[in-house]
């Protein structure tokens, strides 16, 4: 498969970029924007994740909001009782229950042009909740009527479940809960209501692996309660085999809804994490079911910033805004910066095979 071509590409946000919020933390990436259009500016929802700055011989500091302090506290573990599944995780020997090593929040950013950044000193959207102990993560931003909703995912010892929130200026957010239980993440919705009701991709993830990685649809009558559950689509090929999962949200075409997706191609027993890429889907207007057509990956890790960082060789799309017969795509690079990518619709829109 061709990969898509790039007719403007920049890191955007580097973890550099942003003061820790508190003294005793570092910044390690600011990655997997929510993105949408104002009629002001571009504003990005960037998940900034940080870690314990200290450092304690033969320890692990391991990060969480706890909820009757309000702050962020640091449980320290002994490095033999945790041993790291990956970069990112470690596992308890004695419950075989894992924690992350880092916490992420999120942080408003704005841009003029969608081509680089003119403030960083927006507001933020932090931990609160029991459902959010160890952070949350990897926001998306669909505007329906005067409203943005965010759907986020929230971490905790209950697992990984999708919430919701929504704000009318960037300025304040209101919480709205779980919306998908533990293990769901990477849930788009829909920008419009389709026969009355509105329509989100989303990502179950169960312990027991009874099948490959897939992607499911459901519907709502208010966005708040789902149902309807059905398979959407599972792994394709080698690309996707790991996972599969949401990317931007959709956008109407012409021609249907267009969705970049994410995969890996992490297989059974393979070591490391894998490599993240994306295709495109092109769904029907009337019946975002049916699938009108799919792409291989047509955007993998090329750049230096996309194949080193924290989590090398991975490309995550969660935004998306249209322009003259072009996409700005936003990115997270390698769990590490935020990027810009800009294609032509055209040239997406043909990279789905008719099926």
């Amino acid at each position: 498969m061709k990969t898509i071509q790039r007719l403007f590409n920049a890191c955007l946000l580097r973890p550099v970029d942003f003061p820790p919020s508190r003294d005793d933390m570092e910044v390690i990436g600011v990655f997997n924007p929510g993105v949408v259009a104002t009629e002001a500016d571009v504003v990005l929802l960037v998940r900034v994740a940080e870690r314990p700055a200290e450092r304690r011989t033969g320890f692990v500091p391991l990060p969480r909001w706890d909820l009757a302090a309000k702050r962020v506290v640091v449980d320290w573990v002994r490095e033999e009782e945790t041993p790291p599944v990956d970069a990112r995780v470690v596992k308890h020997k004695q419950t075989g229950v894992v924690r992350l090593n880092f916490i992420s929040h999120l942080r408003v950013v704005r841009s003029r042009d969608g081509r680089s950044i003119d403030s960083i000193a927006g507001a933020r959207l932090e931990p609160a909740t029991e459902y959010e102990e160890y952070g949350v993560e990897d926001p998306r931003i669909t505007r329906i009527g005067d409203t943005f909703y965010i759907t986020y995912v929230a971490v905790s010892r209950h697992g990984v479940a999708t919430a919701l929130a929504s704000t009318r200026d960037f300025e304040s957010f209101q919480r709205h809960g779980i919306i998908f239980p533990p293990e769901n993440k990477d849930v788009v919705l829909f920008p419009e209501k389709i026969h009355g009701r509105y329509h989100a991709l989303h990502r179950p993830a169960g312990s027991a692996a009874f099948a490959k990685p897939e992607m499911w649809i459901a519907t709502s009558p208010d966005l708040m309660q789902w149902g309807g559950h059905e398979y959407f689509l599972g792994g394709t090929g080698q690309w996707d085999v790991g996972r599969v999962g949401g990317g931007t949200p959709p956008v109407r075409t012409s021609e249907g809804w267009l969705e970049m997706y994410h995969g890996n191609n992490q297989g059974a027993g393979d070591a490391g994490i894998g490599i993240y890429s994306a295709g495109v889907l092109l769904l029907d207007l009337e019946n975002p079911r049916r699938i009108l057509g799919a792409s291989g990956p047509i955007f993998v890790p090329e750049t230096a910033f996309e194949r080193e960082g924290f989590v090398p060789n991975v490309v995550f799309p969660t935004g998306i805004v249209i322009g003259d017969g072009t996409a700005l795509i936003y990115y997270g690079a390698a769990d590490t910066v935020t990027a810009v990518l800009e294609v032509s619709m055209r040239e997406m829109l043909d990279s789905a095979r008719r099926s």
